[in-house]
């Protein structure tokens, strides 16, 4: 017999259930009290039972706040549980003694109503005597800074790979404490976004951070978030002038040259930021960005109490801690507001939380989607219990002081609130921007992600995770559910905090890796036709009775008719036929032939080693990972290369039609002609995680024993995995790949146009598909790119100026080969090429004219041009340039495209490492 003080935790002494602090089996023998009670169901540690009697209907509560109803009247020793967090336990696998039918409901979220009558107005806590100062690095337009970076800052999406390879070649530099990119996913859409002013405000806010020694801002010419953008934007804004070395570099030639010559602005820097020395500052200088990820049921127990108790230190010493994640206090409210500034902050904390209630409804969505998998795994059932426990990172003596919008500058020092999604990263992003330099981050599960420029401070939960995730981890706050009173961690905790904004580095910092990612853009502004939530916060209207194009739904995956003459025959720019015959030898033969892979009994032109990120927060370490495996020839000759594909999905965004698409786009990479091994690796505490891709492989017919499965959290942090990682493609003797004789009708070719196109440029690229299709492969077209707009390529193509429609959805593989339209939910070129690979695409070739494009990292973008302008400006970054008419020009096209499938050409732009990928959330995505 166990004693219940052994085995559980209750929040506050009046509430009727109780978190297990450790994983009951059935059959288990409680004293409750000098009670026998017999667990009649296994309940896991972080979840909930009942330790007072509950009538069917009657609330059940934690901190005094009902977060469920029971579904029959309950005993001691019941196990509380959900339908959606039975589900989310059931979804795992490996537990056994679970009920077969949920024991309560979630608590209704009803619309918080504020009696303003009742608001108390109070005093703020009580500043220390003689105020501390820690070692910083002072900055003449605010407070000092905790870092000293160098910092390569993009405007857009399409200059990410530019920043992170300048700041590869920089890696090692003396350069105070080192030179890092920030590379996201935004503004790279041809038209204005949604999300304008947040990303301007993020990117103007990163520049001015206290912890950014030197910046070096970099767009490109067609951009619409551009440098120029933020200088308009800084003096509208009435921010400060920049103070440190800094520069504006807009990329108008190669992708070496600009290299060079952002390097050259770059270089006289570094001695002038690696001469700075720290200094004493004030304590006042020291803000604080509170965060929480990967939470669980002991997150409000002890990592967020905790975390709020030193940033309550930090006011007393003249700082600021900052507050966000809005819809992860969606049911605190009345909490936050227990004390406040004023009526003014209470109502403007009000109208955030409605705004964001609005756009999320906007995209047929509502709060209750935030808990993802891994929170109602480790006990968070739903986004009242997230709420309650995320709102105690604000201790109930604390003031609100302030609350302001995502990305906007502190108004001053104290406890503030800022409008940010659940979404850690973007939602840190806009701390960052803010002007914190310094992140406390509480976790549950023992979430690694870091930023980079601001060192973050790992707090978890429980001790056993602190010690199986130790060399991840910098606090443990579990220490209190082991008898440490909260007084003595908080006074150790607030010392290692001074010692870190000195210069000690975190955990995050020892590891080496750090991502970005800024508020992504929403694509509805306002309610969408046959969308609307209901008093409850629920969509009154399925999403199956959407417009196909809305949820992105699947399509039968036929091809168009082509232009009856077959291949080698296309129309010309008047109209009339033009026969040519030696495109068929160039389709089969050109220079040097296409030599193919036989790669288990089929014809490829690459064996890919595939690690498969299931969420953003493992992305930065399957990109490490893949490194290596390539480095050390993990795979040993069975592959042609290694690959990773980091991105900023699977958690902390909404579900149903965005998550359909994030789910169908990851099978087809996993299911990809081209990977021929791919592993799976979780971070651990996504809604995504393995046993969801499991489930998902199954469903799609295939068998999960084909593919590795590793986990950060799980396996014991980055090192473990790691050596998993290794084990598992080292595990293998495949037989190396067999060059062979083949054509390109065994390809699958996306066909791109960006920029201006001639007619004879337009008619090349229906021959160049015409040919292919003839040949028995498949092209694959974008529903939104520039081919379909133009009637030269549609009249040659297909023989008709017809509009064509999409023939897939987006990265759906189609079902018979021939001429396809991939649906495109935006214009962004990296979503579109990712679409592409996803369908199937084994290479994409793409006209360009005014500009190039990045590569993606799967699949290989093959660039060329027959514009003299770009040609001139651009022509070392094409793989071809075309000229004549348009068979000569087909003709190039296929030569590249032959020349890339047999691997005796390597991509400019893959060899330069401007690469990238990025999943889209179609037009019903939204950040949660």
């Amino acid at each position: 017999m166990l004693r219940f003080d052994e085995i559980g935790v209750l929040p506050e002494p009046a509430d009727n259930a109780a978190i297990c602090s450790r994983r009951l089996e059935a059959g288990t023998v409680i004293d409750f009290d000098g009670t026998p009670v017999t667990l009649p169901h296994t309940v896991l540690e972080g979840h909930r039972i009942i330790v007072r009697p509950v009538r069917e209907g009657e609330a059940i509560t934690s901190w005094q706040t009902p977060f469920a109803r029971a579904l029959r009247d309950l005993r001691v020793g019941d196990y509380v549980c959900t339908p959606p967090s039975l589900a989310a336990v059931s979804a795992r696998g490996g537990v056994v003694g679970l009920p077969t039918e949920a024991s309560a409901s979630n608590e209704s979220l009803d619309p918080y109503e504020l009696d303003e009558n009742a608001l108390h107005f109070g005093r703020q806590i009580t500043s220390v005597e003689q105020p501390g100062t820690f070692l910083g690095f002072p900055r003449e337009q605010g407070p000092a800074g905790t870092r000293n970076h160098v910092v390569l800052m993009a405007t857009s999406s399409r200059s990410s790979g530019f920043v992170t390879e300048l700041a590869r070649r920089f890696d090692g530099a003396a350069a105070g404490d080192g030179v890092v990119p920030v590379a996201h996913t935004e503004g790279g859409e041809d038209g204005t976004p949604n999300n304008l002013d947040f990303l301007l405000a993020t990117l103007a806010g990163f520049a001015l951070n206290p912890n950014v020694g030197a910046v070096l801002i970099v767009d490109t010419e067609e951009d619409v978030v551009s440098g120029q953008a933020i200088r308009e934007f800084v003096e509208a804004q009435g921010y400060p002038a920049l103070k440190v070395p800094h520069a504006y570099f807009t990329r108008a030639g190669g992708f070496e040259a600009d290299l060079t010559a952002a390097g050259k602005l770059i270089e006289p820097w570094l001695p002038v930021v690696d001469a700075q020395q720290r200094v004493e500052v004030p304590l006042a200088d020291l803000l604080i960005a509170l965060q929480c990820g990967g939470s669980d049921a002991f997150s409000g127990i002890s990592a967020n109490p905790l975390a709020g108790n030193v940033g309550a230190e930090v006011i007393r010493h003249g700082g600021a801690a900052v507050l966000a994640e809005t819809d992860e206090l969606i049911g605190a409210e009345g909490y936050v507001l227990k004390n406040v500034r004023d009526l003014g902050t209470a109502r403007r904390f009000l109208s955030l939380v409605q705004s964001f209630k609005d756009r999320v409804g906007w995209h047929g969505h509502t709060a209750e989607g935030n808990p993802s998998g891994g929170n109602m795994y480790r006990g968070l059932y739903n986004i009242v219990l997230k709420s309650i426990g995320a709102a105690r990172k604000l201790p109930r003596e604390v003031r609100l002081d302030h609350v302001i919008d995502y990305a906007e500058p502190l108004p001053g020092t104290g406890y503030l609130f800022m409008n940010s999604p659940g979404n850690d990263l973007e939602s840190v992003a806009g701390q960052i921007a803010s002007g914190c330099n310094l992140i406390f981050f509480t976790t549950g599960n023992g979430s690694i992600t870091n930023f980079p420029f601001v060192p973050t401070l790992k707090f978890v939960t429980t001790t056993t995770r602190y010690e199986h995730l130790h060399a991840e981890m910098d606090v443990d706050a579990g220490r209190y559910l082991t008898g440490t009173p909260m007084n003595d961690l908080t006074a150790d905790t607030f010392a290692l905090t001074v010692r870190v904004a000195s210069g000690e580095p975190t955990a995050g910092e020892r590891a080496g890796h750090s991502q970005v990612s800024i508020w992504r853009n929403w694509r509805q502004s306002g309610p969408v036709e046959g969308i609307s939530i209901t008093t409850d916060g629920r969509m009154s209207r399925r999403l199956e009775d959407l417009p196909a194009e809305d949820r992105d739904a699947l399509l039968p995956g036929l091809p168009l008719a082509a232009r009856a003459g077959g291949a080698g025959q296309v129309s010309g720019a008047a109209g009339s036929p033009t026969s040519s015959p030696s495109l068929a030898r160039a389709a089969g033969a050109g220079e040097g032939g296409v030599q193919l892979l036989s790669v288990d009994d089929r014809l490829l032109p690459e064996a890919v080693g595939l690690i498969l990120p299931t969420s953003l927060c493992s992305g930065m370490i399957a990109l490490r990972l893949s490194a290596q495996a390539e480095l050390e020839r993990w795979a040993g000759d069975s592959v042609t290369r290694m690959v990773a594909l980091p991105h900023t999905e699977g958690c902390g965004s909404s579900g149903g039609a965005s998550e359909e698409t994030f789910a169908r786009t990851m099978l087809g990479y996993l299911l990809h002609p081209n990977t021929r091994m791919a592993l799976l690796l979780e971070h651990g505490c996504e809604k995504t995680h393995n046993d969801y891709f499991r489930s998902q492989l199954v469903a799609a017919g295939a068998d999960p024993s084909r593919f590795g499965w590793a986990s950060i959290q799980a396996d014991g942090g980055i090192d473990a995995v790691g050596e998993r990682v290794r084990e598992w493609f080292g595990s293998f003797a495949l037989p190396a790949p067999v060059e062979v004789d083949g054509d390109v009708g065994a390809l699958t070719v996306g066909l791109e146009a960006r920029g201006a196109l001639t007619d004879e440029t337009a008619e090349a690229l229906a021959l160049i598909g015409g040919e292919i299709v003839g040949a028995g492969g498949s092209v694959v077209l974008s529903s939104r790119g520039g081919l379909l707009e133009n009637e030269v390529f549609r009249t040659a193509a297909f023989g008709s100026t017809a509009e064509v429609g999409p023939t897939v959805a987006h990265g759906q593989r189609f079902a018979v080969p021939g001429w396809h339209v991939m649906r495109m939910p935006g214009t962004d070129w990296m979503e579109t090429a990712t679409g592409f690979g996803a369908g199937g695409v084994q290479q994409i070739l793409a006209h360009v004219a005014g500009g190039t494009l990045s590569a993606q990292r799967f699949v290989p973008v093959v660039e060329f041009s027959s514009d003299p302008e770009t040609v001139a400006k651009y022509g070392d970054d094409l793989d071809a340039v075309a000229a004549g008419d348009a068979a000569d020009q087909a003709r190039t096209g296929l030569d590249a495209i032959a020349a890339v499938a047999s691997r005796r050409q390597v991509p400019k732009a893959v060899a330069s490492g401007n690469v990238g990928f990025q999943i889209t959330r179609g037009l019903l995505g939204t950040s949660m």
